[in-house]
Formats: C-alpha cells, sequence, structure tokens
C-alpha cells in the first residue's frame, strides 16, 4: 500500500475557498487502477504564521499504481487550475508519499 499526501500553508480566510476548490474538482481518481481513497485533511490553524495546515491524502494498492496516476490524463486534467489559486497558499505544497512497513 502506498499514501501520497500534499501539506498545503492556506493562508488564513481563504480555508472555506480552498476547500471548495477541492470539492468541486473532477480528479478522475476513482477511475484510476489501483486508486483506494481520498481525503483532505484539515489542521488547526497557526495565527502567529497566518495559515491552516491540510493534507490532501490519497491511498493507492502501491506505488507503481500512484506513479502511473501522476502520468495519467486524469492526473494532467485535475491539475489544470491548479496556479489560478496561488494566492491562497503560502508558498507551494510539499509532497510526502509513504508505504506501509510490514509487520509492524
Amino acid at each position: 500500500m502506498y499514501f501520497a499526501m500534499n501539506r498545503f500553508r492556506v493562508a488564513l480566510g481563504q480555508e472555506g475557498a480552498f476547500e471548495a476548490v477541492w470539492k468541486g474538482r473532477d480528479s478522475g481518481l476513482a477511475e484510476m487502477p489501483g486508486f483506494i481513497d481520498f481525503h483532505l485533511l484539515r489542521g488547526e490553524s497557526v495565527p502567529e504564521e497566518g495559515y491552516t495546515p491540510f493534507i490532501s491524502k490519497s491511498t493507492w494498492e502501491s506505488k507503481d499504481a500512484f506513479l502511473t496516476w501522476t502520468k495519467s490524463e486524469n492526473f494532467r486534467a485535475a491539475h489544470r487550475n491548479a496556479g489560478d489559486n496561488r494566492a491562497m497558499y503560502l508558498g507551494p505544497p510539499k509532497f510526502e508519499g509513504y508505504t506501509v512497513v510490514e509487520g509492524a
């Protein structure tokens, strides 16, 4: 199993708009072989630094299935307008990928 996560620092006051973008986009994830699930996670705001943390987390049967998604037309379509929302973020998202430690 493979977990793909992007960490976002969303500017205070932009949380609702950020969530609306994610709720309104057609990612095509469900059509991809090896896709298991997706969650958008919201953390506690950090007022002194001016942001609310969010994580987009998708679960895949394998890293290869995830990599296939990143090279697909569905991926390109899902990210086509990402640049339109840069004002919502404090910097670019940070990607992290994880595999399960078997037997732990």
